[in-house]
């Protein structure tokens, strides 16, 4: 697993030369992994492990992550999480999509389980929650707090565990094949050397209407050698980046439905060396959701109406940034969102009529049709740059320098 989170660097002693941080004969890295991968993992592996013992041990200001602002519900169970487990936390901007009660959740790059155990609340005690990492020492973190959780939650018996393994290999550790219903990662996927790996994995173990839901890094242009293959760049995220393009063509040609993005931001570098090295590569947080839609679906141009019974999110529902949808509202929706609705944990909670199947009533409101589709995060985090909403401070439990 590539394991936690965009918030880290390799060093955290002063900055050292550019030439002790380099990944020498790892060499440039893409999305196939024609990089020798034992390296990276081990290097991420000895990082994670070994050099990073808490939250106070950041350098970089990583806390970029978008996320929507925390509903009460999801706030409490935050708190429920364990000192020590938060104090590991690397990252910042949950990724909590809705609709999760009996849910089985599979969390990519868990590291030391602060979204299993706040995510292990949400779903109840009918669901379950499964983390997976490859470093020992984050799941033997992990793994000491499942009871102390259990009781705070007040289960009969406890609904998450963890694994260690790769994310690229979820086979090898057991995880068989349409047995989740989300899978759910925070800035992960860009610290492996095979992105499209993780994402067919993903995609394996996702049951027909499963969503994958995550956070990640992407770059505007093709990254130098120079930037790939430096240590530090690489542990913050920014080092494994892919195109944002280019992560939507492996994603739908890996089976997903078009990526949904949900919010963006940009990602600043203030270190004055990093920022010689990276000169003008730009890079952004940004997290989408991905369905897996069985081929058999209708897909047919619809009136969804939103019955408000998602828990936390009753008056409305923010599904992406081109629908979001209030309680009683008739939303007109294209072809592949009534899909992904209709096939969806989502389907109990609208009401769905095909437009090629239902005429309007005469005193029908007309209803609202959305904006036309986006999925560019580099277009989105420039218009929360201008005014937008996307804050860290909602999502963050436990601050990295710099953070909010």
């Amino acid at each position: 697993v590539a394991v936690r989170k965009c918030a880290g660097v390799w060093e955290t002693e002063a900055m050292a030369s550019v030439q002790e941080r380099e990944l020498g004969s790892a060499g440039s890295i893409s999305s196939s992994g024609c990089c020798q991968h034992l390296n990276i993992h081990e290097d991420v592996k000895d990082y994670y492990g070994k050099r990073l013992q808490g939250t106070n041990d950041l350098v970089l200001n990583a806390c970029v992550t978008p996320g929507k602002r925390l509903t009460k519900y999801v706030q409490d169970a935050l708190k429920d999480v364990h000192e020590e487990v938060s104090s590991r936390y690397y990252g910042c901007g949950l990724v909590i999509p809705e609709c999760l009660e009996g849910c089985r959740i599979l969390d990519l790059g868990s590291g030391s389980g602060r979204d299993c155990y706040m995510l292990s609340k949400l779903v109840g005690e009918k669901g379950h929650v499964t983390g997976v990492d490859m470093t020992d020492g984050q799941i033997q973190v992990a793994k000491k707090f499942i009871d102390h959780h259990t009781q705070r939650f007040g289960f009969s018996k406890p609904n998450v565990d963890f694994l260690q393994g790769y994310i690229e290999k979820l086979g090898d550790i057991g995880l068989k094949d349409n047995s989740f219903d989300l899978v759910i990662s925070n800035c992960v996927v860009n610290l492996s050397p095979d992105k499209t790996a993780v994402l067919k994995e993903a995609y394996r173990v996702l049951k027909d209407g499963g969503e994958m839901y995550f956070s990640d890094i992407y770059a505007d242009r093709e990254l130098p050698d120079a930037v790939r293959t430096h240590k530090v760049l690489w542990g913050e995220c920014l080092g494994g980046a892919l195109l944002w393009n280019e992560f939507v063509d492996i994603a739908k040609k890996v089976g997903f439905s078009e990526p949904r993005l949900v919010a963006a931001s940009k990602v600043p570098v203030e270190n004055e060396e990093l920022q010689q090295i990276i000169g003008d590569c730009k890079f952004v947080s940004a997290t989408y959701r991905l369905f897996k839609v069985a081929a058999g679906v209708p897909r047919e141009r619809s009136r969804v109406i939103y019955n408000g019974w998602v828990k936390g999110y009753r008056e409305k529902l923010e599904f992406d940034i081109n629908y979001t949808f209030n309680e009683g509202e008739t939303v007109v929706v294209d072809e592949e969102t009534a899909a992904i609705l209709t096939s969806s944990r989502f389907a109990d909670e609208f009401t769905i009529q095909s437009l090629g199947k239902v005429s309007p009533s005469s005193g029908e409101r007309p209803p609202r049709e959305p904006q036309s589709a986006a999925t560019d995060p580099f277009w989105l985090s420039e218009h929360v740059a201008e005014g937008g909403t996307s804050s860290c401070s909602a999502a963050c439990s436990v601050q990295s320098k710099g953070c909010c």
